[in-house]
């Protein structure tokens, strides 16, 4: 697995330590051994999970700016976990209303040793932080609408929302609210996934 992740970061612009790839390695041994009981996510293999949950994750990481970031809805901690291996110096709060869930980031966060990392078990509309996040992030989470709808309250003054999406983007952009506007449309390079994938970067008005 190892030389599968080296060759799929070589085909991009990042750059990871042989700490950071052994890390992203040893999520995803965890993810597997925990999926069979707690059914985290749908990808089986380990070597579609490097692809389809290390890299289809990570490729966001050039595109933040900030230290402290939020991922609502991360599910088994995507893209939270590999964009806090990526960055050390920054924090990332993994929010999910479900207990599993936050089991398995707490001990992935154990194992990994990521201090750089705190799981939360909560409703997004029900976290309210004494400070606002520079970055909201969401990946499969739900409509950017719906997303943005309860999430408003959580970046900073100048923060941004990241929404990661696939194909269809111009359809949800079509349909914002009028409290956002659009900062950014990158489109990403996973390789050897044949799908689109774009980063919205969205501020507010």
């Amino acid at each position: 697995m190892l030389e599968q992740l080296r060759a799929l970061v070589a085909q991009t612009e990042l750059t990871l330590s042989e700490q950071q790839l052994q890390q992203c390695i040893s999520y995803v041994q965890l993810l597997d051994k925990w999926n069979s009981a707690y059914n985290l996510t749908s990808v089986r293999e380990p070597s579609d999970m490097l692809i389809k949950h290390v890299m289809d994750s990570l490729v966001v990481a050039p595109y933040l700016h900030g230290e402290r970031f939020i991922d609502v809805g991360t599910g088994p901690g995507l893209p939270g976990v590999l964009l806090a291996i990526y960055y050390p110096d920054k924090h990332f709060i993994l929010l999910d209303s479900l207990g599993k869930r936050i089991r398995f980031l707490n001990q992935v966060k154990l194992q990994l040793g990521l201090n750089n990392i705190s799981p939360v078990q909560c409703r997004v509309e029900d976290h309210h932080p004494s400070v606002g996040y520079d970055g909201v992030i969401s990946r499969a989470f739900a409509s950017m609408t719906d997303m943005l709808h309860w999430c408003k309250h959580l970046p900073a003054t100048d923060g941004r929302f990241f929404a990661m999406k696939g194909a269809a983007v111009q359809e949800e952009i079509a349909a914002l609210p009028d409290f956002v506007k659009v900062i950014a449309i990158q489109p990403l390079q996973v390789p050897t996934l044949d799908a689109q994938r774009h980063l919205v970067e969205l501020a507010k008005t």
